[in-house]
């Protein structure tokens, strides 16, 4: 990194710091993340015993603490003034207000079809969101399931890999039977 040659809590403490004393985004080298991941990587990876174990968590927990509290400071200074000179910000954080701004015309396309009156786009979108599907990566036995496309999926064992629609998706994820699994193409 060009201001740190290695992170440590100290470091990141400071970077933090100068985050929140200031008004505007601070420049931070553009692999701070990954650099930032890899440090926490490694000190997960050290096994020791008694208080040094309880140290080593410590220092994760931290570590956790002040890159959740930067990344949510940077991400609301972006956010509250409407910024769009993202020169400061880095990919990760890019990627988030991408998201953002998605939500945003999602919102407008729907407002925007109800106000005028299209109601075969909004049945369309509706259908679509309803046949979406999802990679799913499964935590525990299910049996064979239904689809909401009248589909038969499964049956399933623990660790079993499956694209299912979203709707039966979300409730294997909320009855604890899977977890989502994102794959970027």
């Amino acid at each position: 990194m060009s201001e740190l040659n290695e992170i440590d809590i100290n470091s990141l403490h400071g970077i933090v710091l100068r985050e929140t004393e200031s008004d505007s985004i601070q420049e931070i080298d553009t692999s701070f993340y990954r650099d930032l991941a890899e440090f926490i990587g490694n000190l997960k990876k050290q096994e020791f015993d008694g208080i040094e174990s309880k140290i080593k968590q410590t220092l994760v927990d931290m570590t956790s603490e002040l890159t959740s509290i930067l990344l949510h400071i940077r991400l609301e200074k972006t956010i509250r003034s409407g910024l769009t000179d993202f020169s400061n910000l880095l990919d990760e954080e890019k990627f988030i207000l991408d998201a953002e701004e998605q939500k945003r015309e999602r919102i407008e396309m729907i407002l925007s079809a109800t106000i005028n009156g299209k109601s075969k786009f909004l049945e369309s979108i509706s259908q679509k969101h309803k046949t979406k599907t999802v990679v799913l990566r499964f935590l525990k036995e299910v049996d064979e399931i239904v689809g909401v496309d009248l589909e038969k999926y499964g049956p399933f064992k623990a660790e079993d890999i499956a694209t299912i629609p979203f709707e039966n998706a979300q409730a294997l994820v909320t009855q604890k039977a899977a977890t989502k699994i994102h794959w970027e193409d």
